[in-house]
């Protein structure tokens, strides 16, 4: 770190501005910290309900080292391409702002298909315990545009409706940014629609995370969809009543408020279809009247000798034996070292593992 640097801010501290705080002489974003928040939040839900519902909860580390750099290269490249204040020749200029919640769902979500596609894991079934908790990611993040002093609406006339989180305060002082607005006293009060957004996403992540954590019967998917069908609904009221500094519309199209409709179309659309082809192969919408009506019942794995044990959180725990002790644990790893070594044919498949593209049921 240059001395320049360290001269200029301090090495730990609150940022003058309200933006950030000051680690090692870096202003770090208030924006930033609730993004990052949300996505650990996020990853250990999405865990948690991969493990309830007879995945390996591991599996969650190589999407999340996969998905959250293309989402965020997927949530920039679709601001510069969609604001009218960008351009692609910005596209490396983070700090100035310009990231679209759209194109980091459609980034992330892309390269979680490719590496369940990689991987032989089913897709849907891994969405599913995935995708619902990128809604809590989402209401986090919508604290930084509090902190940032954006995405709001019209002006609050009237007094009494002047008080947070109803609305809030929008300065017209360089510097005066989050907290910081508060204490200006001429700043003008606007509707706080990040804050609606904020619960309306927590809302649809605590329905459809329960929806998740009792359902058991098949089709894998529902949840994906009824994602995009929540928060296109949610993007779909609210982005037209943003101040229209916040509305991404190169072209004179209103690019954000068009992808939120086609969410809540294209996940209306995939229900139906998901649910019509459950009832072709299965005789019912939904479960199964022909066999298992489960879609979670075979133990799913990314990884090679990875045996599935009894866990309480696990829905279909008690079909499996208790976790063997660490010294059982080096005994089985040795001796399947030895098999490969000494040239053994690999055992048979069992229901315990991996059902690849498609449940075995």
């Amino acid at each position: 770190m240059s001395l320049s640097l360290l001269a200029k801010n301090p090495l730990f501290g609150v940022c003058p501005d309200g933006r950030g705080i000051y680690i090692f002489g870096l202003e770090i974003y208030y924006y930033a910290l609730c993004i990052v928040a949300g996505m650990l939040v996020a990853a250990t839900l999405s865990a948690l309900l991969m493990k309830r519902r007879n995945m390996s909860p591991d599996f969650i580390f190589l999407l999340f080292i996969v998905c959250i750099p293309t989402a965020i290269v997927g949530a920039r490249l679709f601001s510069c391409l969609t604001d009218e204040n960008l351009g692609i020749a910005r596209f490396f200029d983070f700090r100035n702002g310009g990231m679209s919640i759209t194109g980091g769902v459609i980034g992330g979500v892309g390269a979680g298909y490719v590496v369940c596609r990689i991987k032989k894991v089913n897709f849907l079934r891994a969405a599913d315990c995935v995708v619902v908790n990128i809604l809590i990611a989402q209401a986090m993040g919508r604290w930084g545009n509090f902190f940032n002093a954006e995405v709001y609406g019209g002006v609050v006339e009237n007094p009494a409706l002047q008080w947070f989180p109803f609305a809030v305060p929008i300065s017209n002082l360089h510097g005066y940014f989050g907290v910081k607005s508060f204490s200006d006293p001429n700043a003008t009060w606007h509707y706080a629609f990040f804050f609606y957004e904020m619960l309306f996403n927590l809302i649809g992540w605590a329905l459809l995370f329960t929806f998740m954590w009792y359902r058991k019967k098949k089709p894998n998917g529902l949840a994906t969809c009824l994602y995009f069908v929540w928060y296109g609904a949610v993007r779909t009221v609210m982005e037209p009543l943003r101040d229209s500094e916040f509305i991404l519309n190169k072209g004179g199209v209103p690019w954000s408020h068009l992808f939120s409709i086609l969410m809540v179309g294209l996940g209306i659309a995939a229900c139906m279809l998901l649910m019509i082809f459950n009832f072709i192969q299965e005789g019912s919408f939904v479960g199964s009247k022909k066999g298992d009506p489960c879609g979670i019942t075979n133990y799913l794995t990314p990884y090679k000798n990875d045996e599935p044990y009894f866990s309480k959180i696990n829905m279909f725990g008690s079909k499996y034996p208790p976790r063997p002790s660490k010294e059982e644990l080096k005994k089985i790893k040795q001796q399947q070292k030895e098999k490969k070594k000494s040239g053994s044919p690999p055992e048979k498949p069992t229901d315990k593992e991996n059902d690849g593209d498609g449940d075995k049921e």
